[in-house]
């Protein structure tokens, strides 16, 4: 069946309203309801503003960003919201915000914002309920996937913290043993811990174990000053990844380099990154292939496996931004010397094949997650103008035909 479509507004087709205030002071922190700002989820509150389903659109701050809420949630004063109408899909609604240039729309040179009623006037074509209904279901299947692949990523992140810490942190299987208590793990992985502890420059750690610095367990390289590498114009560039990418990905606004760079600065999908600047974190980058922009550390090991590596600069994290925070004169950081100072026990080479079998594989299974959600994110920004555009025509889907 074709789908019938028509020209009208954004203001008649999806109607901006306004959030409501919520200082950060009133939220209940312990509820189950989403606080929304302009980038996104900012809080959680006891009870819902908007009492389903909805749409948040950046209003000031992070201007024209758009937001889907699967359930009740409370937009501030920084933001517009959409809900669903008698005519109107809302999955369909957010893909078409979505589709629009509202970042573009600064009302204010001052203070980013967005102007509603030049929102409201932008001339969009929509099809007929089935039709939004059939692009919102091929469209949001694959966000549903995406979301899927995010979960799981998270809940392997926090299987395998939790195993490192347990045992090259806490010692847990050693202080098992030591006690006479069983460590609760397979025979043949308990066996590979020792029984007892003995002193060192980082306090007691098992018996047999070694002690180095972060910066004997791995290379930490760190990035270019990438607007010395400008592209050429007609000419192959890549992405600059700094640490707005690592926590935004590759977007519109991000910067190009010359792709004529050195090797070592080329950053692939599976590299651990850290921001040593700024906001410190940790990420594993699977974003595609870009250049390495200075403040980042490209974290490397010809000696010790990836898991190992990665688990270790995570792990002292929080030291690091507690050392960053105390730089209050400039913008918080930290030294090379901080790295010869972080320093990690080291267990044998069986407990360190073990470790590979075990953790190494779940960060594979992390990688392989991410490097999906790419794919189908590529999957769905290539579908969305053409099926937004009538240029491919969304199939006949019978559960949705049915439910109209």
């Amino acid at each position: 069946m074709t789908n019938k479509w028509s020209e009208t507004t954004l203001g008649k087709f999806c109607p901006f309203l306004y959030g409501k205030g919520l200082p950060e002071r009133a939220r209940n922190g312990s509820g189950v309801v989403p606080v929304y700002g302009s980038n996104g989820v900012v809080g959680n509150h006891d009870v819902p503003y908007v009492t389903k389903p909805g749409i948040i659109i950046g209003r000031k701050g992070t201007v024209g960003a758009v937001h889907f809420s699967p359930v009740p949630f409370w937009p501030i004063d920084t933001t517009f919201y959409v809900t669903d109408g008698n005519a109107r899909d809302l999955r369909f609604s957010y893909y078409l915000l979505k589709s629009l240039p509202l970042e573009r729309m600064n009302a204010d040179s001052a203070v980013p914002g967005l102007n509603r009623d030049a929102a409201h006037a932008i001339q969009v074509r929509v099809p007929d309920l089935r039709g939004q209904r059939r692009i919102a279901h091929i469209l949001g299947t694959l966000d549903d996937k995406i979301e899927l692949n995010r979960r799981m990523n998270r809940t392997l992140e926090k299987m395998a913290a939790a195993i490192f810490k347990s045992w090259f942190i806490d010692f847990d299987p050693v202080r098992a043993k030591a006690a006479g208590r069983d460590p609760g793990l397979p025979k043949e992985i308990a066996d590979l811990f020792p029984d007892s502890f003995e002193d060192s420059a980082l306090g007691p750690i098992p018996k047999g174990w070694t002690v180095k610095p972060l910066d004997e367990i791995a290379d930490y390289l760190n990035g270019l000053a990438c607007q010395k590498y400008p592209p050429n114009e007609g000419e192959k560039s890549l992405p600059v990844i700094k640490i707005r990418e690592l926590r935004q990905g590759i977007t519109n606004n991000t910067d190009r380099a010359s792709v004529d760079i050195p090797l070592k600065y080329i950053v692939e999908d599976g590299d651990v990154l850290f921001s040593w600047s700024g906001s410190l974190l940790v990420s594993i980058w699977c974003g595609g292939r870009g250049v390495l922009n200075q403040h980042l550390f490209k974290v490397t090991s010809t000696s010790f496996p990836k898991w190992y590596f990665y688990h270790a600069t995570k792990h002292h994290i929080d030291e690091f931004q507690q050392i960053a925070s105390d730089k209050a004169t400039t913008m918080g950081h930290i030294k090379r010397h901080h790295l010869s100072a972080a320093k990690m026990a080291i267990p044998g080479e069986e407990l360190m094949a073990k470790g590979t079998e075990v953790l190494g594989t779940i960060l594979d299974r992390r990688i392989n997650a991410l490097k999906e959600v790419q794919i189908l994110a590529a999957i769905r920004d290539t579908l969305l103008p053409k099926l937004l555009s009538g240029e491919i025509e969304a199939p006949d889907i019978a559960p949705i035909e049915d439910a109209v």
